[in-house]
């Protein structure tokens, strides 16, 4: 006998989406007859088996509450640096980290965008994520991009990244192959369970808002910390009205979205720079001339998609090899000459690394298609 599937309950406005809106299968009852004749329709809504059970842990030794991660203010999306053959360079990295909790970042984000999570096998990803908690667990929290826009691939991922003992998941809503909104609450539920997590709206990239009733659908769940938002400060002061964790996704207006729009704190690419300035910028109070002196480098930074930017610069302070992995290339060499100016202008001694910033020629960086 095929399976056939019953709705068991009706989705109910945005904002009421709970667990009394998910839908489970059941076997047909058997006196129920079939007409072969008559027309099939399609379910109206998506349906969530809910018979699978998270695979979690509830060892304490690296846990942490979910309190804890909305206390986070300076979160760093590290840069992942690689050796001449393309595998990762631990030694580089490592460095980077230690930079990092030197100069009062409060947690990474291991394999996001910054990090080219996008470039790595899983393998490579989840090996990162427990290398970073093995290595800097107890002095920063770890956050693992885990996620994807296939929800299969979101939840799998999540379940390994948990088990290594990452902190806290940071998760996408589907790109590219997007979904409805009520495909977003599901995707989300799925990987909720698991630990405490970071929502990631980023429109430019995915090609698709998040809107804030799907954010309030989800904000009851215990494991929701909050969002990393890129839309705006209305967007921001509209979640921090109602009481929800906001980090800034955006370097150029995370000063203001702190002080004035309630966020937080930031997510940030120009921290992996300049980790020091950037914790100043968030916790000292208001700072408008520091945000001043920052806007150059952080106009820099973005003039191409990231990671080119900061990949360029990290290579130029000579924290890490010029070594990429293509897609991305380094920026142009009036860029370059350009990233040594803005590092004169606000100060050597607020980079990371002590190396002396250089101009490299175009032929110094390793592009690697195969690795």
């Amino acid at each position: 006998m095929s399976v056939a599937y019953q709705q068991i309950s009706a989705f109910k406005s945005y904002s009421s989406w709970g667990k009394d809106s998910a839908f489970q299968f059941v076997r047909p009852n058997s006196t129920i007859a079939h007409n072969r004749s008559a027309r099939w329709t399609a379910p109206s809504a998506a349906i969530i088996p809910n018979f699978h059970l998270p695979m979690r842990s509830y060892e304490v030794k690296n846990r942490t509450s979910t309190d804890d991660i909305k206390l986070l203010r300076l979160i760093t999306a590290i840069k992942t640096p690689y050796l001449p053959d393309g595998r990762f360079d631990l030694e580089a990295y490592d460095d980077l980290v230690n930079m990092q909790i030197e100069n009062g970042a409060d947690g990474v984000i291991v394999g996001g965008t910054t990090g080219e999570g996008q470039l790595m096998s899983w393998d490579e990803h989840i090996m990162l994520i427990g290398h970073t908690i093995n290595c800097f667990g107890t002095s920063i929290k770890v956050i693992g991009n885990t996620g994807s826009n296939s929800t299969r691939e979101a939840v799998h991922a999540t379940e390994q990244g948990f088990a290594v003992g990452m902190h806290a998941a940071l998760h996408i809503n589907p790109y590219y192959g997007k979904t409805s909104l009520e495909g977003m609450v599901a995707h989300f539920q799925c990987v909720l369970p698991m630990g405490p997590t970071i929502i990631y709206n980023v429109p430019s990239r995915t090609g698709q808002d998040i809107p804030p009733r799907v954010i309030h659908s989800i904000a009851d769940s215990t494991n929701f910390a909050g969002i990393k938002e890129c839309v705006g400060h209305d967007r921001v002061k509209e979640y921090t009205n109602n009481g929800i964790t906001v980090w800034s996704g955006n370097d150029d207006e995370c000063h203001d979205s702190r002080w004035d729009h309630g966020a937080t704190g930031v997510i940030s690419v120009t921290s992996n720079l300049v980790p020091g300035l950037m914790r100043e910028l968030l916790s000292k109070g208001k700072n408008p001339s520091l945000n001043k002196k920052l806007v150059p480098l952080i106009n820099w930074l973005f003039c191409e998609p990231n990671p080119i930017g900061v990949n360029t610069a990290l290579a130029q302070l000579g924290v890490i090899r010029p070594i990429f992995r293509l897609p991305y290339v380094p920026l142009p060499l009036a860029k370059r000459v350009e990233f040594v100016n803005i590092v004169k202008e606000i100060g050597r001694e607020n980079f990371i690394g002590e190396k002396d910033v250089q101009v490299l020629e175009d032929d110094e960086f390793l592009l690697l298609g195969r690795y």
